[in-house]
């Protein structure tokens, strides 16, 4: 499944500003500007008068990322929802290589008579992201 040599960093530096821009939400973009009601308002107060904090954004890790895009996509190409092109999924090369083998068992299964096929699917997903991201994850062309 696994093609390539490792280039983590790589995804990281193109993933860290799209994902900085992201977190920053309306004020990175010019809404809320001042008087709008929320890039000035003050952190409430808590229950015992002192001052709230907002929570910290959770981080996704490459793996569970990958293992929620490839189920997602599985479950649609399994439907006939998707026409299949890697690239309009958003996924890598090597994502759409377990997209390809977790829909070959989901439908395999499905023949066999297995009625939670989506067990199946979560379940090989996440086994083939963490053994692709084990193995190095992308490659070194930007599709992997």
């Amino acid at each position: 499944m696994r093609r390539g040599g490792t280039s983590r960093a790589r995804v990281r530096a193109f993933a860290a500003p799209l994902v900085a821009a992201l977190l920053a939400g309306p004020t990175a973009t010019g809404c809320g500007a001042t008087g709008s009601g929320h890039a000035d308002r003050a952190p409430s107060a808590g229950a015992d008068g002192g001052r709230t904090t907002p929570p910290s954004p959770r981080v996704t890790s490459d793996e569970d990322l990958c293992t929620k895009l490839v189920g997602h996509w599985s479950r649609k190409v399994l439907d006939g929802r998707t026409y299949g092109d890697y690239q309009s999924m958003g996924l890598s090369g090597g994502q759409y290589d377990i997209l390809r083998e977790v829909v070959d068992s989901a439908r395999a299964a499905e023949r066999q008579g297995v009625t939670d096929v989506g067990r199946l699917i979560d379940r090989e997903a996440r086994e083939g992201c963490v053994e692709w991201y084990r193995a190095g994850g992308p490659g070194e062309g930007p599709w992997r």
